[in-house]
């Protein structure tokens, strides 16, 4: 997600995960009057901003407890817990580039349009999708005003996830979705890009130009709404992503006593080298294959796993964007990568 994460992000963002006991406890109780005056709270500021009060009723009136299970689900996210690799291995799988080819193949037309409009690749749109919502096949279901109440209630993103809730009346309010259409992910990412709703403000597309932005079941609002967000956060047209590359201990320990990491950025970024040319990295002893498209003095940074290990350009910073973690912005990359046939849609941006 500008996934969930809240990438990522937008898409979502990766924040603290310890959670407190006493919300769970406080979600054990339907009727939680503290929770009621949170809410009373959110409605007032929600018609102090201009929303109408029928839109704020009828989304606010049925919340009536923090959820349990979005707490839950908050303290597991994948990318933050499981190693790299083991991320990687359950995400590419042969199940999901088989499914992916066919919903490219059924797709051609339109994402390589979308690629050519915006100068993002289809490589790396179609691992969006895919990585996503599984190339359209889900987008979640949980109702999303109530996941973002939840969130927002808990104080440690409660600034965040509250501005979130007030974006989401704002969708409403506008007409750019149904109360029953509003669903997504436990975090509150919605439709096929799992965007956040104020990524959604700023940040879908109205491709086909129907005068609607919809990102849960139009094929090229969401194809160029994920472009449009990447060109937005600073994709270069005929930049890679990247290149795996090999990296054996003696390398690694020259590395790290010679390259600073990042020291700024969200969490992903300060976990990777600073930047370096090309020519730098090959005389610490990185083997680079013969097929790399990264140019001499294209600067590169380091991402590292235990036994994975990717040189990245400045391109790989608009996917940490829309989900700020190595686990999620490599499967992009190598998703995209598995899915989509060599040669389609070279990206010159048309914008």
């Amino acid at each position: 997600m500008p996934r969930w994460a809240a990438s990522a992000c937008l898409a979502a963002a990766v924040w603290s995960l310890a959670a407190p006991n006493s919300l769970v406890a406080r979600a054990q109780a339907p009727s939680d009057p503290t929770f009621a005056a949170w809410v009373a709270g959110v409605r007032t500021e929600a018609l102090a901003r201009g929303l109408r009060a029928d839109t704020v009723a009828a989304a606010l009136d049925t919340i009536e407890a923090p959820v349990p299970s979005v707490i839950e689900r908050d303290q597991t996210q994948a990318e933050l817990v499981l190693p790299l690799e083991e991320y990687l291995r359950r995400h590419l799988t042969t199940r999901t580039v088989v499914a992916g080819r066919r919903a490219i193949a059924a797709s051609q037309q339109i994402l390589d349009a979308v690629a050519t409009r915006y100068g993002v690749p289809s490589v790396i749109i179609a691992g969006i999708w895919g990585t996503e919502s599984n190339f359209g096949r889900f987008s979640g279901v949980r109702p999303t005003i109530s996941a973002l109440a939840t969130l927002a209630y808990d104080g440690r993103r409660a600034a965040f996830f509250r501005e979130e809730l007030l974006a989401a009346l704002t969708m409403l309010d506008r007409g750019d979705v149904t109360l029953s259409q509003l669903r997504g992910s436990w975090a509150g990412a919605m439709g096929q890009p799992q965007f956040m709703p104020t990524s959604y403000l700023r940040y879908a597309e109205d491709f086909d130009g129907d005068g609607r932005r919809d990102i849960w079941a139009n094929r090229g609002d969401v194809l160029a709404s994920i472009a449009g967000y990447l060109r937005q956060h600073g994709w270069t047209p005929g930049l890679p992503w990247g290149r795996e590359v090999d990296v054996d201990h003696a390398t690694a320990a020259r590395v790290a006593s010679s390259i600073p990491p990042e020291s700024d950025g969200c969490r992903a970024r300060r976990e990777m080298t600073s930047a370096r040319p090309l020519s730098t990295w090959t005389a610490l002893g990185i083997r680079v294959p013969r097929t790399s498209t990264l140019a001499p003095t294209t600067p590169l940074r380091l991402v590292s796993g235990t036994t994975r290990h990717f040189l990245v350009t400045d391109n790989y910073d608009a996917l940490l964007s829309y989900n700020c973690a190595h686990a999620y912005a490599l499967t992009v990359a190598l998703l995209g990568e598995r899915v989509v046939a060599r040669g389609a849609a070279a990206p010159r941006a048309k914008r």
